[in-house]
């Protein structure tokens, strides 16, 4: 049920694309200098690198005053016209510093030699003095930057809240799963040492023997501290012996009857339903009536589910409690926890004299 989760190491993510973003715009621009500038090989790389490790530099002042001054937490009509003063400025800084390269002409019209191309292009642009030009195309290089920033880190950080509420509601699951359980027990221990404290005054012997059993359960008790799911067959087990204490207590009242089918048995369920189940069976049904009664457990396979039915007969006028119990509300909350909507437990309290709790887990959950 636990997932863990990676958090993700956003300065070398960072880094990462800024390094490959300049590094392919440098590649870019050497290549489109080399093939339009009269300009010696070595000083277009030596420029464009430090135009670019520039560019690098102005970046990463702007994304720690975007930072301090909270820009992530602005809207859109607030970030806009800051994005634009911000692209303006440092385009204006990166465009004065060209004046003095060699490779400034390749962020203007000088390299543009066919006529038909300038007259495509609107008379604005024609009319620019270069520095104009080449702040533009630096401002408008930056505010791609700011978007691509603003718009990736925006992503990141939504998918890192949604994985920061997936490990807070399975932490949640995991809390109150451990809260279910510990409501449980107490109460099923407490009536099993009761079955024990019987037998001692009255048979020695047979209350060894319930000594063992019950050493048993508590082995398995202390076991659902870490299991959530165990198979049906090691909580049958568990049901036994339960049932051979109960038996101590109610003699020929309780008879069980047993109906499992082929392949239902290693299918996992939750640790202790069926025996919180079984438990409300007898002491709501079974110990308050003087006949006792049958107590029928089945299991079978129908539908990709895991159908479990714990029959037993109930008296007409039951006993008047103080506070409704919560040993099978506990158990449907546990359900829905692990499974969700593929899991029930339903009490059928439809005729008069009988009790059925018909739990539905799926099959796929197999051991």
């Amino acid at each position: 049920m636990r997932q863990s989760i990676t958090p993700i190491d956003t300065t070398r993510a960072y880094w990462t694309c800024q390094l490959i973003g300049w590094g392919l715009y440098g590649a870019s621009q050497v290549s489109n200098a080399i093939a339009t500038l009269p300009v010696p090989f070595e000083r277009i790389v030596l420029e464009i690198a430090l135009l670019n490790v520039a560019a690098v530099g102005l970046t990463q002042l702007l994304r720690k005053f975007m930072l301090r001054r909270g820009w992530k937490k602005l809207s859109l009509r607030q970030l806009l016209p800051r994005s634009v003063v911000a692209s303006v400025l440092l385009g204006l800084l990166m465009g004065s510093v060209m004046h003095f390269m060699a490779v400034a002409p390749l962020w203007g019209l000088e390299t543009i030699h066919d006529k038909e191309a300038l007259e495509s292009l609107p008379a604005f642009i024609v009319a620019m003095d270069p520095l104009t030009l080449r702040t533009v195309n630096w401002s408008l290089i930056f505010f791609i930057w700011i978007a691509l920033y603003m718009g990736i880190t925006s992503v990141r950080d939504r998918h890192s809240a949604e994985l920061r509420q997936s490990q807070l509601s399975q932490a949640l699951q995991s809390a109150e799963l451990k809260l279910l359980k510990s409501q449980l027990n107490p109460h099923f221990l407490f009536n099993s040492l009761n079955s024990v404290r019987a037998l001692i005054a009255e048979d020695p012997s047979r209350a060894r023997d319930a000594v063992t059993q019950l050493a048993g359960l508590l082995r398995y008790t202390l076991r659902s501290d870490h299991d959530e799911l165990v198979t049906l067959e090691r909580e049958l087990k568990t049901v036994g012996d339960y049932l051979a204490l109960e038996s101590l207590r109610l003699g020929d009242r309780m008879r069980v009857e047993l109906d499992i089918a082929a392949g239902t048995q290693e299918i996992r369920i939750p640790v202790m339903l069926l025996q919180t189940v079984v438990e409300n069976a007898i002491k709501h049904g079974i110990a308050e009536l003087p006949g006792g009664g049958v107590l029928r457990i089945s299991a079978t396979l129908r539908d990709k589910a895991l159908h479990v039915d714990v029959s037993n007969p109930r008296p007409t006028n039951p006993t008047p409690r103080e506070q409704p119990g919560s040993g099978l509300y506990n158990a449907a909350e546990r359900l829905r926890l692990l499974f969700g909507s593929r899991a029930t437990l339903e009490l059928d309290l439809s005729q008069s004299d009988r009790a059925i709790a018909r739990i539905r887990v799926p099959s796929d959950i197999l051991a």
